[in-house]
C-alpha cells in the first residue's frame, strides 16, 4: 500500500484549496494512504474527509526549530512513499528533503527544491487565469 504526505502548514484557505489534491490523488491511488501536515488550528478543517488517512498537527509555537525536528521524526517514522509540499518555505522544505520518502515534490521557489525528486513551478499568469485548484492538481 501507498503511503502519501501532502504538506500545507498555511491558512485556512490554503488548507481548503489543497483539499482538491487529496481528491485527485485519491482518485489516483484509491488504496493508498494520503496523510495532511497542517498547521495547528487547522485540523479540524481535515477531520471526517473520506480521502484523508491522518491529519498532521505542526505546533510551530511550541518552538520552531524543536518541533520541526519532532514533525520530520514523525514523518520519517511513517515512512511516505511521496512527500508533497505545497509551500514554499525553507523549514517545510527541509521537512521534504529530510523525510526519507522515494519521491519528494515541491514548487521550484522553494529554497530547497534542488533536493526535491520531482519540482513545478508557481505561475500565476493573469493573462491565463486558472483556478488555484486547478494550478495545484497540475
Amino acid at each position: 500500500m501507498q503511503k502519501l504526505l501532502i504538506i500545507q502548514t498555511a491558512f485556512i484557505g490554503d488548507v481548503v484549496l489543497a483539499t482538491s489534491l487529496v481528491e485527485k490523488l485519491h482518485a489516483r491511488f484509491p488504496n493508498a494512504h494520503i496523510d495532511v501536515m497542517v498547521r495547528k488550528g487547522n485540523e479540524h478543517l481535515l477531520l471526517n474527509n473520506p480521502g484523508i488517512h491522518e491529519v498532521l498537527v505542526w505546533n510551530k509555537k511550541e518552538g520552531k526549530w524543536k518541533s520541526l525536528m519532532k514533525m520530520v521524526k514523525q514523518i520519517r517514522r511513517n515512512r511516505y512513499d511521496m512527500v508533497i509540499n505545497l509551500q514554499r518555505f525553507f523549514s517545510t522544505g527541509l521537512m521534504t528533503i529530510l523525510s526519507g520518502a522515494k519521491e519528494t515534490r515541491g514548487y521550484t521557489k522553494n529554497p530547497l527544491s534542488a533536493g526535491f525528486s520531482k519540482k513545478f513551478q508557481h505561475i500565476i499568469d493573469p493573462r491565463q487565469p486558472r483556478h488555484e485548484t486547478v494550478r495545484i492538481n497540475d
